[in-house]
């Protein structure tokens, strides 16, 4: 096993981050940070330090879900930030795409390291498996974001490289759990099997 890194974020995403006509525009006002999550075969549930409920947009039970099969649980790593932030600048914050699941760590994580998943190490519980991780692949409104485009950018070659410089998972990654339903926390590693 390889220790990738810890849990430095976790966060939900209350509504859709493409905002305005036709989603055209990226707004990452709808994210929130909280204490944990809850992960199921749907995706995952948020919780605050209160322990409020939040729900994520994205699981697959909510009322507007945007659960797509694969997008119930979304992961990204501050190394590929830091990639990000050194090409489009720094308001590329770390967490900033909308993923549940921030990595710390210092390496560019591929596709082809995730073939066999990845598990979640919790403190006195079950480690827990993520499988089926795929690329989530990037977004014309988040490329615009990521280039300080406004909605009217007339240029296709930017948003065209933008597109091209966050796939292949830089932008992060979706991943599928099919245990019982388990509890998150930030702290938590995440190794490579």
């Amino acid at each position: 096993m390889e220790l990738l890194g810890t849990i430095v974020g976790l966060r939900v995403q209350t509504a859709s981050l493409k905002v305005g006509e036709h989603g055209r525009l990226y707004n990452p006002s709808a994210l929130r940070a909280v204490a944990a999550l809850t992960i199921d075969d749907g995706g995952v549930t948020g919780w605050t330090a209160e322990g409020a409920r939040v729900d994520d947009v994205h699981h697959r039970d909510h009322p507007a879900t945007k659960y797509c099969g694969e997008n119930g649980i979304s992961l990204g790593f501050t190394a590929h930030y830091a990639t990000m932030r050194a090409h489009f600048g720094e308001h590329l914050v770390d967490g900033i795409g909308g993923e549940n699941i921030l990595v710390s760590g210092s390496r560019m994580i591929a596709l082809g390291d995730l073939g066999h998943g990845l598990l979640i190490a919790r403190e006195g519980a079950p480690v827990l498996r993520l499988h089926a991780l795929v690329v989530a692949e990037p977004c014309l409104p988040f490329s615009r974001y990521a280039l300080g485009c406004a909605d009217d950018a007339r240029s296709e070659h930017p948003i065209k490289a933008a597109l091209t410089f966050l796939r292949e998972g830089r932008r992060g990654y979706y991943a599928s759990y099919l245990g019982a339903p388990a509890i998150i926390r930030m702290g938590d590693e995440i190794l490579l099997p």
